[in-house]
């Protein structure tokens, strides 16, 4: 009898284990499942940059993220690994929610007792500034807003800390591209920044702090491929594939084309770390031009010197880097879409600093209220 109900225990527990173990087996795979998840979904986000809002979506319909502005913002700031271009764009966006977003992304951000360059550095690590100028226009100005409420007695203002932050990532460019060969001095920072503190100057020390911080040290910046061609800080103000007319023997080739600081980069493929041609776009102009059977080409061109080969370098099958014989370059694009799209960036770039217009609207903002006093 005892035996039997011995019997019937060991049995029970048998019973117990094998569900145990089925349970266990069943758990392994839905944390198998949830991984696979999780690795699909993280190399989504790293991805094109339209995957980290399908990837942000993803976790919040499987409850995996809240939708609020605190624990998204969290997400972006904390997690490994994720690509930093896709950040910036994301936290760019102008939907109300992505604004709360972003302000709790600056809000993770601790600016107390830091200069103005130690707390760019630190911002402008934790994602890569996207090349629109309305996004970075958000962005800054969330930037901007921190850092005043973090120290309260350094600038008058937020457009203050706004316009200089800009005066400090153009200085960036200037002493640290090599494509900039008209380096900013101290004094012209300096006299750059007159009468931005609600019209009155920025003390002459602080400026000169500032400048020495960016001369002896650039602002290290996120690069997801490690190919940083121009050391330069915005992202290209337009990229993508082009054809272009051969200069002495008249073929028509497939290059990929970046436009960034002033100049104009042409690869024969997108992962060459070294372009096969730079056309420095200083003095010359862009037009659309009428093509035998290519319908979408834009011209560049110099016009006060016809004639002459236009100042630019190429570099030879054999690596020889040599300067180009054109006396101008025909382009062709796919569409006339496209051909617009790249004569208005080029101009653009020709014309001034990208981020000249954000700046100039804000000094203009700060000159007006002063004058309003």
């Amino acid at each position: 009898h005892v035996c039997s109900e011995e019997q019937m225990e060991i049995e029970q527990l048998k019973m117990h284990k094998q569900i145990l173990l089925e349970d266990i087996e069943k758990l392994k795979n839905q944390i198998e499942n949830v991984m696979t998840d999780i690795q699909d979904f993280k190399s989504s986000l790293n991805g094109s940059n339209g995957s980290v809002f399908q990837g942000i979506k993803y976790l919040v319909d499987n409850e995996l993220l809240d939708w609020k502005p605190e624990r998204v913002a969290e997400f972006l700031y904390k997690e490994e690994g994720l690509n930093k271009t896709a950040i910036g764009d994301f936290l760019g966006e102008r939907e109300d929610m992505h604004l709360q977003i972003l302000k709790a992304f600056v809000e993770l951000h601790e600016f107390s007792d830091l200069n103005l360059v130690q707390a760019l550095r630190q911002f402008l690590w934790s994602f890569r500034l996207p090349g629109e100028a309305q996004k970075i226009d958000r962005m800054m100005e969330a930037f901007a807003t921190r850092y005043c409420n973090c120290n309260a007695n350094v600038f008058q203002s937020t457009d203050t800390c706004y316009i200089l932050s800009f005066a400090i990532i153009m200085l960036n460019t200037s002493l640290h591209n090599p494509n900039v060969k008209d380096k900013t001095s101290l004094e012209r920072f300096i006299s750059m920044n007159r009468g931005i503190n609600n019209g009155q100057d920025l003390p002459d020390d602080l400026l000169t702090n500032l400048y020495n911080s960016i001369r002896n040290e650039p602002f290290k910046i996120p690069e997801d491929d490690g190919n940083d061609l121009t050391h330069t800080f915005f992202n290209p103000d337009r990229e993508g594939w082009l054809l272009k007319l051969g200069g002495r023997v008249k073929t028509w080739k497939r290059r990929w084309f970046i436009l960034t600081d002033n100049c104009l980069y042409y690869f024969e493929f997108t992962t060459d770390k070294e372009p096969r041609g730079i056309i420095p776009l200083e003095n010359l102009c862009v037009r659309e031009v009428m093509f035998p059977r290519k319908p979408y080409c834009l011209e560049l061109y110099n016009p006060n010197s016809r004639g002459q080969k236009i100042k630019a370098c190429k570099t030879e099958t054999d690596g020889r880097v040599v300067e180009g014989k054109h006396q101008s370059y025909t382009i062709c694009a796919a569409s006339a879409e496209e051909r617009d799209d790249w004569i208005e960036s080029i101009r653009a770039s020709i014309t001034k600093d990208p981020f000249y217009d954000l700046v100039s609207t804000r000094k203009k903002k700060v000159i007006n209220k002063v004058a309003e006093k």
